[in-house]
């Protein structure tokens, strides 16, 4: 009557296992480490660096524990923090500033873990300590920006309706066009209003002549306004990356404020660094009047900038910018289809390609300078001559070292830069003593938690409270291994959640126990009570864990932040206390007295 088929204990053997073996990451903690990833994206390392790093240990006479390449970083162990902090020293003074070297935690799991992928839990800020940001976005600044973009708008829609115009000068995020006459002005009015709808023109009759003023209206401020501030959250979320950081969270608060928390990384200085690099492009035409010796010594001419070539060289671009990376689209690696280089082909939205249309059918013979700008450092990749009118949108970028480079330079272009200056207005630091801190309170009261209610239940129920608490610890071994399976982030919150579920979980064991108790005493007999205690407490426990699952899965989807977190944590214990309280205890249940035919009594 109460057997399992064989193939139900296997199943649950084979759970158990795989559960212990995800689990078992999670107890060796991590240790210091210090992370070298290129200063520019654009670089990539490879043994050859890692030689170097090994070099420059061995010769300091420091000892590490393991190193290895993860993605386009290098991250070595270290034995204790001051060995962290002085390895760090030496590979920044060896490396120079090509390469970003900052302090990091890493896992201390044994090797033989990683084929399985069996990986430790992300841990928030609040256990693992780390870096907390809040940044505010200079929404002025955003609005100044959409203001240069419109001047060269202007620019290029009177020329095409060739209507003359004096000069465009802007004034904070208002942009001023100049005319000779009232006709001329009101003609440019009429164009203007009709291409640019998100403008408010107002017309001024002056003594020298007469002027047209542009500014944003209200709403299309705040659409400007909320742009910048969600390409600076994507932006950021790719900058992120660079670091290596688990489960960072880049989040809104408020209407112009970014929250960034980045758990493990203790380097505060590195992190603002890599948070301020960004990768745009601007296309500027090459001045070719400037004098070429003058040029190499970094003599800028009047109304020109020095930029670095690919060649090792300098050449001289006028400071009037022709596009920038706002009117790219879409970028994607490829080749030139004459030479077979590398090369990056670029998608550029309606007023990007007839602006470049424009230019290039204006400046054939003349030289185009295509600039990489990263950290604000501006680099010219490529300087080609216009041979003839460019049109549709699409522009090939050659001049790449290498398909590598190529497929880098696409995902920088792609991922953009930041739509508004950020300047961080809150900075806090939670160390790692701190957060071990609170993974030890958080794990007494939870160990606190459970060793009193396994008192409770072996007292009052026996055996079956014994089995009980079996299958209460089981659950806490499944929760952690899903928790490690799907690499979910926990802090103190889900830790209050793991603590709770293991209080709730006991909940559908005791309802078990209670109604076998009472079969016994309607004169069941024990094998009858036994399953009959199972079989009919199964719908109450079924409808209270799915109504306490809806409020976990409202919390997750209402909420944010660490109440997210709390959520996720509910709504799995939930799932996993169904199975060991019902199927676990009841195996164990089975294999102690189900293979008693006469059986007298149970221990409940």
């Amino acid at each position: 009557m109460n057997r399992f088929p064989t193939w139900k204990y296997v199943l649950i053997g084979v759970i158990l296992v795989i559960a212990f073996l995800y689990t078992l990451p999670n107890f060796f903690g991590e240790v210091p480490a210090v992370q070298i990833s290129p200063t520019r994206t654009t670089e990539k390392v490879d043994t050859a660096l890692l030689s170097q790093v090994e070099s420059s240990l061995k010769a300091a006479s420091l000892s590490y524990q393991g190193m290895e390449l993860a993605g386009n970083s290098i991250k070595v162990r270290l034995i204790s923090t001051d060995m962290q902090i002085k390895a760090k020293d030496v590979l920044q003074n060896t490396l120079g500033e090509r390469y970003t070297v900052a302090l990091n935690l890493v896992s201390a799991s044994p090797a033989w873990l990683t084929p399985i992928h069996a990986l430790p839990m992300y841990l928030g800020l609040d256990l693992r300590g780390g870096v907390h940001f809040l940044l505010e976005v200079d929404m002025k600044a955003a609005l100044e920006k959409a203001a240069i973009r419109y001047q060269n708008d202007f620019r290029t829609e009177l020329r095409g309706e060739k209507i003359r115009y004096g000069r465009i000068n802007r004034v904070g995020s208002a942009v001023t066009v100049h005319f000779a006459t009232r006709d001329q002005r009101d003609a440019a009015a009429n164009k203007l209003e009709t291409a640019f709808t998100d403008l408010a023109l107002t017309p001024e009759d002056q003594a020298e002549g007469f002027t047209l003023t542009a500014r944003l209206k209200p709403e299309a401020q705040t659409k400007v306004q909320e742009f910048a501030l969600q390409q600076n959250i994507t932006t950021l979320r790719n900058r992120v990356n660079e670091l290596g950081v688990a489960e960072p969270v880049i989040q809104q608060q408020g209407a112009s404020r970014v929250v960034v928390q980045l758990p493990g990384v203790q380097d505060t200085a590195k992190a603002k660094d890599i948070l301020g690099r960004t990768a745009t492009l601007e296309i500027r035409m090459v001045d070719e009047q400037a004098d070429p010796t003058t040029v190499q010594q970094g003599q800028a001419p009047f109304g020109d900038d020095i930029v670095a070539s690919r060649d090792g060289g300098k050449i001289a671009v006028k400071k009037d910018v022709v596009l920038t990376g706002d009117s790219i689209t879409d970028a994607s690696p490829g080749f030139d289809s004459t030479s077979g280089q590398a090369a990056v082909h670029i998608n550029l939205d309606s007023k990007g390609a007839r602006v470049f249309k424009d230019v290039t059918r204006e400046n054939v013979g003349k030289r185009m300078a295509i600039l990489l700008i990263e950290k604000g450092v501006a680099e010219a990749i490529t300087a080609p001559v216009i041979r003839e009118e460019i049109g549709g949108g699409r522009v090939q970028i050659t001049g790449m070292e290498s398909a590598q480079e190529a497929s880098d330079v696409a995902l920088l272009l792609r991922a953009g830069a930041l739509a508004a200056p950020m300047q961080i207005v809150e900075e806090r630091t939670v160390g790692p003593s701190m957060g071990a801190e609170n993974i030890r309170k958080g794990f007494h009261s939870n160990l606190w938690g459970f060793l009193t209610v396994v008192a409770f239940m072996t007292f009052y129920y026996r055996v079956f409270g014994l089995f009980s608490s079996i299958a209460l610890a089981i659950n806490g071994l499944l929760l952690i291994a899903l928790l490690s399976m799907l690499q979910a982030t926990l802090t103190l919150p889900g830790m209050a959640a793991i603590a709770l579920t293991l209080g709730m979980a006991i909940d559908a064991n005791v309802l078990i126990n209670e109604r076998v108790r009472e079969e016994l005493r309607n004169g069941a007999t024990p094998q009858a009570a036994i399953h009959a205690g199972y079989e009919r407490a199964w719908a109450t426990i079924l409808d209270s864990n799915i109504t306490t699952l809806i409020a976990g899965i409202a919390l997750f989807w209402l909420g944010s932040g660490p109440v997210r977190g709390f959520a996720v944590v509910l709504c799995l214990g939930i799932l996993t206390s169904m199975f060991s309280a019902v199927t676990v205890s009841r195996a164990m249940v089975n294999l102690t007295y189900g293979r008693r035919a006469r059986l007298a009594k149970v221990s409940i």
